[in-house]
């Protein structure tokens, strides 16, 4: 289960690299760094699961778990976003000192 979180965690940090890095492209044609936040990149990607999931969080689950909550999440800026639970999981899944295995016999 861990090279399942380090997997994870690593395709998070490239997604954020790549967020970033699109970014700064966008700030060398504008003149100006402007991250994207990450409700916008969601609905560039998916706009039908966006409204879906509010929908769902909405009706189902709290009105309030969405509004001053996820929303909040969705105004910060994508490479965070991705950034902050890839390096936590990196780190968290990573192997022990007692599972390294030496380079050479």
């Amino acid at each position: 289960m861990r090279i399942f979180g380090r997997v994870l965690g690593w395709v998070l940090i490239l997604a954020a690299v790549a967020v970033l890095g699109a970014d700064a492209l966008a700030a060398l044609d504008s003149g100006q760094f402007a991250p994207r936040p990450m409700g916008q990149l969601w609905f560039q990607l998916d706009p039908g699961s966006l409204n879906l999931m509010q929908a769902v969080v909405q009706r189902y689950l709290a009105p309030s778990i969405w509004d001053p909550g996820i929303v909040s999440v969705l105004l910060l800026p994508a490479f965070v976003v991705l950034a902050v639970p890839g390096v936590l999981l990196a780190l968290l899944c990573r192997p022990g000192p007692e599972r390294r295995k030496p380079l050479f016999y």
